[in-house]
């Protein structure tokens, strides 16, 4: 097994285990023995790669797989991003860095695997939209819960759904009832505001 001082020159395969500062590596050769291990930096690791003979690099597609896996793309590799359920098979002993990446290794070599297409920056912006939509729908719910939690508490039922509560609550802004304490008014006030 090489050092991190190891050259890419052998290598077929290398499996990277993706962190948030550094990469673990492992390379292997066309027999499958591991001929590289090394932790590198963001910029370290392109610089490597880029002096690297062209091989197959696998990742997991984690937060950066998807613009690393363009760059490494553009520098002629072939990048195969493997589900993390689909590499846990071949992880052997307890998880750590250098492990999972040789996982990694292990998963992208195999002839039936099912890899992810890593995303292009407009594919992965259309995501980033969901995933901010679907995030505000849950904390606009979770503010309607809220408000209609309160509200029986007090002997005010509404029925379910937004437009029942916005006209609701109109009315109380507009004539609050006798069982709405001033605090619980201000703390109604404040879910409607975040609400809009």
């Amino acid at each position: 097994m090489s050092s991190q001082k190891s050259t890419f020159a052998d290598v077929k395969t290398i499996g990277i285990d993706i962190g948030k500062n550094t990469f673990h590596l492992i390379g292997e050769d066309s027999r499958g023995a591991i001929v590289l291990r090394a932790k590198l930096t963001r910029a370290q690791l392109i610089l490597r790669l880029s002096n690297a003979k062209r091989c197959v690099i696998g990742m997991e597609p984690c937060p950066g797989a998807h613009h690393l896996g363009r760059r490494l793309t553009a520098l002629g590799h072939e990048v195969r991003l493997v589900p993390a359920q689909y590499v846990k098979p071949f992880l052997k002993g307890h998880k750590n860095y250098y492990r999972d990446a040789e996982a990694i290794a292990e998963a992208v070599q195999r002839p039936t695997m099912k890899f992810v297409a890593v995303k292009t920056p407009e594919q992965c912006d259309l995501l980033s939209t969901h995933r901010v939509r679907s995030r505000l729908v849950r904390q606009r719910t979770g503010i309607i819960n809220q408000i209609r939690g309160i509200l029986p508490e007090r002997g005010i039922a509404i029925q379910r759904g937004p437009s029942p509560l916005r006209k609701a609550l109109t009315q109380i802004f507009v004539r609050p009832p006798e069982t709405l304490s001033p605090s619980i008014m201000c703390i109604i006030g404040d879910l409607a505001l975040d609400w809009r």
